[in-house]
């Protein structure tokens, strides 16, 4: 089972954001190679943050745009889809994921770790 291991200081976030990004309906990923210190054993975790704007809505609304996300991220890897692990990425959720169905979330997170790999 692979876990999921956010990033933790400042300086990761900096450096990540400054790196490749794709934009969709639904949320904007940043995506770079993992640097040797941020990971040990980088094949048991996959580096990921799932960040949220506050002028989205309220505490509720963000955690439950949170929890879709992460939940579709978790069912594409069950699924063995292709998710680099050799990458960090971060997540900005937009509000559309709160309005619209899982399938079809799911559907475009797929095809966006797809288009990652392809790179």
């Amino acid at each position: 089972m692979i876990k999921f291991k956010s990033l933790n200081q400042s300086k990761q976030f900096v450096e990540l954001l400054k790196k490749s990004k794709l934009h969709n309906k639904y949320f904007t990923i940043y995506f770079g190679k993992n640097s040797k210190n941020i990971t040990k054993n980088f094949h048991r975790y996959l580096n990921i943050s799932f960040v949220m704007k506050k002028n989205i809505g309220n505490a509720v609304i963000r955690n439950k745009i949170k929890r879709k996300l992460k939940s579709a991220v978790q069912k594409i890897l069950i699924e063995k889809k292709p998710i680099d692990l050799n990458y960090t990425y971060i997540i900005f959720g937009k509000n559309n994921v709160y309005k619209d169905k899982f399938s079809l979330i799911l559907n475009e997170v797929g095809n966006t770790f797809k288009k990652i790999k392809q790179t």
